[in-house]
């Protein structure tokens, strides 16, 4: 990459909590934030947020008549972009772009439109405008009454780097010098629980960890879903106020093999790997912090790619997805708040159940993976 990006500005909502700090300290914790909840008809686990991050959020949801009818998904956008302009320090005279997506969309709100619809053979007046992918961006912009160019997509679970991609692209080509990038999801409903059960990759484990992501050796599919939204500020250049920079950024997609699944050595992440590290000596990446949903396949092919980017001599390698789940559209935002954070008080934080890595260096250098349905990669690397 030809020039550096500074992160001037890192906000989430997840089961983890709504400030830096306080994430930090939950990821120091070995527990994880599933809860056994009756969904799709059944118990099962899920991530939801954290009580602190879910009253704010209600407390956005009132603030406006015009809130109560939007999806969560919409609302954890608005609550996390807000802290970020805030923390950046951008105002009312500055033209940034917006650019959160998500892989699902107003999941809850879609199902409740269409089970009255089902009930009652009308549509609401709002069902429409309500459930787009469209909606998460427009109300961020309509929030934070900014001015920039608003884009929302749906790149299934790339969704969140992908944002920052096109973020990264926007500023590179000079047409605006700040974007507000992330992911978004609120997918905790029976229908989407219910998807991922036909689809045999939802945990049924009863183990101390549910989710066994980066367990290589798993005999089951253990992966669970988390909810929530992470956004941060991208500046052109090295700022004074940067949490983080962004050094290298890569993308590949690669032919489909089956609705959902990637091919066993994950060629798109090894090209989408090899590019973000184009510029950088494969021996000064410290930590990668995987994509790894806790599946079989999904876990052991990109365990593989890794191992074909960077031979023997594999850096350390991590996940947050056994704490806090799969968010979808929103779990890669989420990994790069993980890394900034482990750069910040460099210290490696592993899964639990994967005993041996040992911290030996400063961590400065962090890559982050993300792939979705579709074999869409993106790896991100950050630097302090």
């Amino acid at each position: 990459m030809s020039q550096i990006i500074s992160i001037t500005a890192l906000s989430s909502v997840s089961p983890l909590g709504n400030n830096l700090k306080i994430v930090w300290e939950n990821y120091l914790k070995e527990q994880h934030c599933f809860v056994n909840k009756v969904i799709d008809k059944s118990p099962a686990f899920v991530a939801p947020l954290d009580s602190v991050s879910a009253a704010k959020v209600e407390q956005l949801k009132q603030s406006d008549p015009k809130y109560k009818f939007l999806d969560n998904s919409v609302l954890y956008a608005i609550e996390a972009s807000r802290a970020a302009i805030q923390q950046a320090g951008w105002g009312e005279n500055d033209v940034f772009g917006i650019n959160i997506g998500s892989s699902r969309g107003a999941t809850d709100l879609f199902e409740k439109h269409h089970q009255e619809y089902l009930e009652t053979g009308k549509a609401q007046t709002l069902a429409s405008p309500t459930t787009t992918l469209g909606n998460i961006s427009s109300w961020v912009a309509h929030d934070l009454q900014s001015t920039g160019p608003e884009i929302s997509h749906s790149i299934t679970c790339s969704t969140a780097l992908h944002a920052v991609l096109n973020g990264v692209a926007w500023l590179r080509s000079g047409m605006v010098d700040k974007f507000l990038v992330g992911g978004s999801e609120a997918p905790l409903t029976d229908f989407t629980i219910a998807q991922m059960k036909a689809l045999k990759i939802y945990s049924r484990s009863n183990e101390l960890y549910p989710n066994r992501a980066l367990d290589l050796d798993k005999t089951q599919n253990t992966m669970i879903l988390g909810e929530g939204a992470g956004v941060c500020c991208l500046e052109m250049g090295k700022k004074e106020n940067a949490l983080a920079y962004i050094e290298g950024i890569g993308y590949a997609t690669e032919i489909l093999e089956h609705n959902i699944s990637i091919s066993a050595e994950a060629v798109c992440f090894q090209k989408s790997m090899a590019m973000a590290l184009k510029d950088t000596t494969l021996s000064d990446v410290d930590v990668i912090v995987m994509h790894a949903p806790g599946t079989i396949k999904g876990d052991l092919t990109e365990y593989k790619a890794i191992q074909k980017v960077f031979g023997e001599s594999l850096p350390l390698l991590t996940t947050n997805k056994w704490k806090i789940g799969h968010t979808f559209g929103a779990s890669g935002i989420l990994s790069m708040e993980f890394a900034i954070l482990m750069m910040q008080h460099n210290t490696f934080v592993g899964v639990p159940f994967a005993k041996g890595q040992q911290q030996k260096r400063p961590i400065q250098k962090v890559l982050v993976n993300a792939v979705g349905f579709g074999g869409n990669a993106v790896s991100v690397l950050l630097s302090l």
